[in-house]
């Protein structure tokens, strides 16, 4: 039987995954969260087969929680449920360890056998991403746009750099020998600069304009 944890932020997304479970015998939800630290939490008394979490949630994002179950818990497979369809976004969370990438239109035979695929070890992506990706191999690479954002100071591009290498708060804080709270209202302001909702918006907006190279 596996074991599924739901992480999204939508009460109906949610309810809608729940009943999908419940006609699947070969699997059972043993959690839900709608964060990624409630997530985490979770998975820290419950063994989890496969997580399924959506990108754009409060508290923490799935970006991150996506790094911190690899680390954390490295057998547990991620697959992600999301309507952001941004390839940057793809491309970022499947280097930070998912197995999957749906979109939320999904029906719900390619939801459940994108969790068995997944917890098998394979990879899973809706047709739509599948062919973004594909096609993003096979062209040249696309002329970056002209940043209509304000001018970020030395930093922020600092912490912007470590934010897309995939380091938490607190690594960042270290490596730049400053406090946790510093760190954190630099990302508020980074935030909105960028015109960014979370972590995902501003690795989109990082390598969308080149930021970091500019």
């Amino acid at each position: 039987m596996l074991k599924i944890l739901i992480a999204d932020d939508h009460r109906l997304v949610t309810d809608g995954l729940l009943l999908m479970l419940r006609e699947a015998k070969d699997m059972c939800c043993v959690g839900e969260a709608s964060n990624g630290l409630e997530a985490l939490e979770i998975m820290t008394r419950e063994p989890v087969d496969v997580l399924l979490l959506d990108l754009n949630m409060p508290e923490m994002d799935g970006m991150e929680c996506c790094k911190l179950t690899r680390e954390r818990h490295p057998t547990t497979k991620i697959l992600i449920l999301s309507m952001m369809r941004e390839l940057s976004l793809v491309k970022a969370v499947l280097k930070q360890g998912a197995s999957g990438f749906l979109l939320k239109n999904a029906g719900k035979d390619e939801v459940l056998e994108a969790i068995r695929k997944v917890a098998e070890g394979k990879q899973v992506f809706s047709e739509e991403i599948l062919e973004s990706l594909m096609n993003s191999f096979s062209q040249k690479p696309a002329r970056l746009k002209n940043s209509p954002f304000p001018t970020i100071s030395r930093r922020e591009k600092q912490i912007l750099q470590l934010i897309c290498d995939e380091k938490t708060t607190q690594e960042i804080a270290e490596t730049l020998f400053i406090s946790f709270g510093t760190v954190e209202t630099h990302r508020r302001n980074l935030l909105l600069k960028l015109n960014a909702r979370n972590t995902a918006g501003l690795v989109k907006a990082a390598i969308e304009y080149d930021l970091l190279n500019n």
